[in-house]
Formats: C-alpha cells, structure tokens, sequence
C-alpha cells in the first residue's frame, strides 16, 4: 500500500517545523538519515544503528582485508539477502552482482555497494518523502552551514 508514503512526507514536514521554530523534539534518528539530508557520503559505522550483525560482520571483513589475509576464500559475491514477509530475495547490488566475486582488491566496492543498498536503496520511497517534506519547511541552503552532529542537535 502506498497510502504510508504520506505518513513520511508529514513527518519530515513535522521535522523541519521543530527546526525552524527552534523546538526541540525527543526523539533521534539515524545519524545517516541527518547525513543524507546534508548530502554527506556515509561510512562503514553509520551501518551500526541499522544492522548491527551486518555491521560487525564488514568490520570483521575489513579486518581481514587490511591484515593481508585472502577474503576471496570466503566465496562472496556482490549480492545480498534480504527477508520480507517471510520470503527470502537475493538483491543484485551491482548489475550482474552474482557473478562479480568479492576480492581484496573490489572490497571497497563492495563494502560501498551494502552501504548504498542498507543506507539508501532499500528505505528510497520513505527516504524521498521524508526529505521532500523536509524540504518543504526549510530550504535546502540554509543546511549547509551545517554539519550531521549539529543538524541532530537543531
């Protein structure tokens, strides 16, 4: 049902209400959600407030990748899983990701690829109508004075 996009553009426009009447609201987001809204690149650790194991994991990966050690024996592809009502999906994360292997030489890629589809491709619908209701409130250049840290204390 699309009737639940609405919902999100009310609540960015709720957002960016409290901000310009200076009103402080007691709820947090995600730190890359502010980072988004800045249009600021997000980074491994940003991964931790949405999905803590796949977080530890790439670190563990990363880890092993830094050290030298070979993580094409981990047998990886540029694919993730994804579970919905009970139905499992491969999700492609690059155009033929299934049959791209994961090497130490394309981990950034890869690492960038998740962060891509965790951060911003699986929640785009909801993410748009947050920041188009956002933006209806307050203009997208008065942010940029602005940093994630500061914009989350606003």
């Amino acid at each position: 049902c699309e009737d639940h996009l609405v919902y999100y553009r009310f609540f960015g426009r709720v957002m960016g209400r409290a901000m310009f009447d200076g009103q402080l609201v007691s709820g947090r987001m995600a730190t890359h959600i502010y980072k988004h809204i800045l249009s600021w690149p997000f980074h491994l650790k940003d991964l931790e407030s949405v999905d803590e194991d796949m977080y530890r994991n790439l670190e563990e990966l990363q880890q092993m990748a830094q050290s030298g050690e070979d993580i094409s024996m981990l047998h990886l592809d540029f694919t993730t899983c994804t579970e919905m009502l009970g139905v499992k999906q491969e999700i492609e994360l690059v155009k033929g990701g299934k049959d791209i292997p994961v090497d130490n030489g394309n981990f950034p890629e890869y690492i960038e690829a998740i962060l891509k589809y965790k951060l911003m491709d699986c929640v785009n619908p909801q993410l748009k109508e947050l920041l188009l209701g956002f933006f209806d409130v307050i203009s997208e250049p008065l942010l940029t004075i602005f940093d994630f840290r500061e914009l989350e204390l606003l």
